[in-house]
């Protein structure tokens, strides 16, 4: 009898699996998501508003404008995209923020909600608005694409049993946030994004593309981004971004081999389609 409920146990738990899959926007992937994003969100403001008190935002004024400015045109972008699709609701409660630190760490991320945060050590490296713009769209497409959702989700199966997150913060509040915070990466004391697996980070690059030539900014900037980017670690001194983003020859290849897609999308949006 304990093995027949055991078994049925396991059963439904595939049935809920199966049943908590979402489509990654664009793409199209299937991938597990068993968490209400509202939840999500609201665990993401909650460590980036710990994050903002506990670090200065950047005096510089023109570069916190691009950061602005190219932030806003790419979730300008992205809402019309999803509205335009009738998927609106899958960002209905994003409340976007865009933030330059004074840390002179290479580094940026997208909390759900669209709480972006930006380093000024990247800054050498981005030069540009359009350079600004790969690095927002990149981290953007992380959050949009529910990559986060998807580690956390993963590591309830794995670490609680596929237990439901009302039921996971109850019974096990300590062990739920540390899932939250490997997942997305927020630390209590600085951001430290744990490295994506190769294919959120192939799909980040590739709907990264597209969300920035939405907006307008020449997605062909990506390719000499990544490129100032390999040729930034000097002996042991990495920068964070590149320890958690590897760069090398095949990612700059993949780029490459996705412009034509995301150049598509730039001519439309030239052409105010």
């Amino acid at each position: 009898m304990k093995k027949l409920i055991k078994s049925l146990s396991a059963i439904l738990l595939c049935v809920g699996l199966f049943e908590s899959c979402s489509t990654v926007p664009i793409i199209g992937r299937k991938q597990l998501s068993l968490l209400p994003e509202s939840s999500m969100i609201q665990m993401g403001l909650t460590d980036y508003q710990v994050f903002m008190k506990a670090n200065k935002v950047s005096a510089n004024q023109k570069a916190t404008q691009m950061v602005q400015t190219s932030g806003s045109r790419i979730a300008a972008a992205v809402t019309k995209f999803l509205k335009d699709n009738g998927k609106a609701s899958q960002i209905a409660n994003y409340q976007w923020e865009f933030n330059l630190v004074a840390d002179a760490t290479a580094n940026a991320w997208c909390m759900p909600g669209g709480k972006v945060v930006v380093y000024e050590g990247i800054l050498p490296y981005t030069i540009s608005e359009a350079g600004l713009a790969v690095v927002m769209g990149h981290e953007i497409a992380h959050a949009l694409a529910h990559h986060g959702n998807e580690r956390m989700s993963d590591g309830l199966v794995q670490e609680l049993g596929g237990m439901a997150l009302s039921k996971a913060i109850e019974s096990k509040p300590e062990a739920t946030r540390k899932i939250f915070q490997q997942a997305y990466g927020i630390g209590s004391q600085l951001a430290f994004i744990l490295p994506y697996s190769r294919l959120h980070e192939n799909e980040a690059d590739r709907l990264g593309l597209i969300l920035m030539a939405m907006a307008k900014y020449d997605p062909n900037e990506a390719v000499a981004f990544w490129e100032r980017m390999s040729k930034s670690d000097s002996g042991n001194k990495i920068t964070a971004w590149l320890s958690t983003h590897p760069c090398d020859e095949d990612r700059i290849a993949s780029l490459k081999k996705n412009l034509p897609e995301a150049m598509k999308y730039y001519r439309l949006a030239l052409a105010g389609k």
